[in-house]
């Protein structure tokens, strides 16, 4: 038998190998585009967590104490230190474009299943919230914070405990619950 004749098999075999490989490269579905964008959504929501754990790390440690004036100051501290960390932070980062479009198509959908008019009513009894918002601002205290219908809440990607959905007249919050610190927000999310 000639190298020739003992090769060939070979050759097949692998090209067959080959072959197979590119079918199933070629046959594998693509990635779906809003999964894609919510898989954004939660590194970046991620990285603002850690970010803020860091931050939050170098502080001196609040000890158990019932004075609201202490919870405060350390509230505000906090709130500071991220502030300064995120100086550069601005509208988007975190719910950049794509994540916009995709968490308003997803309020938009909540608003058109059966829950809609729920939903409304529930915003509609809530007592009406109109601020201008900043990123890294902190949130008024003397501004009450609207509650979040869950039927909303549960077409929305979840969060770290650290963070949660808050409506503001037509803006979604990201909001930061510890330092009560505006993170991100979206403009007329809700129509």
């Amino acid at each position: 038998m000639t190298i020739r004749a003992r090769l060939l098999p070979i050759v097949l075999v692998a090209g067959g190998v080959v072959s197979l490989s590119v079918n199933a490269a070629a046959g594998r579905p693509e990635v779906n585009p809003d999964a894609a964008i919510i898989q954004d959504f939660e590194k970046r929501v991620a990285a603002y967590v850690e970010l803020r754990g860091k931050v939050e790390s170098k502080l001196p440690q609040l000890k158990a104490t019932p004075s609201q004036d202490e919870i405060t100051h350390r509230e505000k501290e906090l709130a500071l230190a991220i502030r300064e960390t995120r100086k550069t932070a601005r509208p988007g980062d975190i719910f950049k474009p794509e994540i916009a479009a995709e968490v308003r198509r997803l309020v938009g959908l909540a608003m058109r299943q059966g829950n809609g008019k729920r939903i409304n009513d529930s915003l509609k009894s809530a007592e009406p919230v109109q601020i201008q918002l900043r990123v890294n601002e902190q949130y008024p205290g003397n501004v009450p914070l609207q509650s979040m219908p869950p039927s909303l809440l549960m077409n929305l990607p979840p969060l770290p405990k650290e963070l949660e959905y808050r409506l503001a007249g037509q803006d979604l919050l990201l909001l930061d619950t510890k330092p009560n610190l505006v993170v991100d927000f979206i403009s007329n999310v809700s129509h």
